[in-house]
C-alpha cells in the first residue's frame, strides 16, 4: 500500500480568481504533492503546465462543487474590498462573512475536516474599520462550525502582481521594503509578505494533522514554512 504521506493532497480552492488563489494555482504547478480543484464563478487563466480542475458554478451552488471536489482540505481565499463592495458593509459581509461561512459548512457536510482561510492582520470585532470588523466576525463564526482543524491566516500587506492594481496599493508595495524593517515587537505582524510566501505557508499547513484552531500572523507564517518545508 502506498504511503499516504506521498499521495498528493487534494485541495479545494475557493477564491481561485483572486491574487492569492491565482498564486496558489501557479505555485502548485511545480508541486507533485498537491492537487488543486478550484471552485469559481468564472473561468480563470491557468499557467502553463497546470494540473488541476476548475469547477464553475454560481455561488449558490458552490456547496455541490465543493462536495464534487472530493478534497481533504478547503482553502478559502475569498475576499472583496471596501471599494468593490460599494463602500457598503452589507456588500462586504455578503462575501467576506456569509459566503465564507457557506463554503465552510459545505466542506464540513462533504467530510472535509480541515479549512485554511485567508483573513487579515488587525482583524478585530471592535475595530472602527468595517473590513477588519467583518473579518474578525468571520473568524469567530468559523470556529463555531466544528471543523476538526481551522487555520486562520492574518497576513499584512500582500506583495504581488494584481490584475487591477490601485495607486494606493502600488505605493504601499513600493515603500513596504523600507517600512518593514522598522516594524518590531508587536508591530512585526504588520510587515508585508509576498503572496508567493503566503502560498508556501498554505501548502505547508495542508499537511498538518493536529486538530484545533490556529491563528498565523507574519512570523508564524514564516515558521510553518521552515517547519513544514512548504
Amino acid at each position: 500500500m502506498a504511503d499516504d504521506h506521498l499521495k498528493p493532497k487534494r485541495i479545494c480552492l475557493v477564491g481561485a480568481t483572486g491574487l492569492v488563489g491565482a498564486q496558489i494555482i501557479e505555485s502548485a504547478v511545480s508541486r507533485p504533492d498537491v492537487r488543486v480543484i478550484g471552485v469559481a464563478r468564472r473561468e480563470a487563466p491557468l499557467p502553463f503546465g497546470a494540473r488541476m480542475e476548475m469547477l464553475l458554478a454560481d455561488a449558490a451552488h458552490w456547496g455541490d462543487a465543493i462536495a464534487a471536489a472530493n478534497a481533504r482540505v478547503l482553502v478559502c481565499a475569498l475576499g472583496t474590498t471596501w471599494r468593490k463592495a460599494g463602500r457598503d458593509e452589507a456588500g462586504l459581509r455578503a462575501v467576506d462573512h456569509d459566503l465564507v461561512l457557506s463554503c465552510a459548512r459545505a466542506a464540513k457536510a462533504a467530510g472535509i475536516g480541515h479549512m485554511i482561510v485567508v483573513s487579515s492582520v488587525g482583524a478585530n470585532r471592535v475595530s472602527r474599520s468595517p473590513y477588519l470588523r467583518v473579518k474578525a466576525e468571520m473568524e469567530d463564526a468559523l470556529a463555531r462550525i466544528g471543523l476538526k482543524r481551522l487555520d486562520i491566516l492574518r497576513p499584512g500587506l500582500l506583495r504581488g502582481k494584481r490584475r487591477e492594481p490601485r495607486p494606493a496599493e502600488r505605493l504601499a508595495m513600493g515603500i513596504s521594503p523600507i517600512v518593514d524593517p522598522f516594524l518590531h515587537g508587536r508591530l512585526r505582524r504588520f510587515r508585508s509578505i509576498g503572496v508567493d510566501t503566503l502560498a508556501q505557508a498554505i501548502f505547508a499547513l495542508v499537511r498538518e494533522k493536529a486538530g484545533g484552531r490556529f491563528v498565523h500572523e507574519h512570523d508564524a507564517l514564516h515558521y510553518v514554512i521552515r517547519r513544514g518545508g512548504g
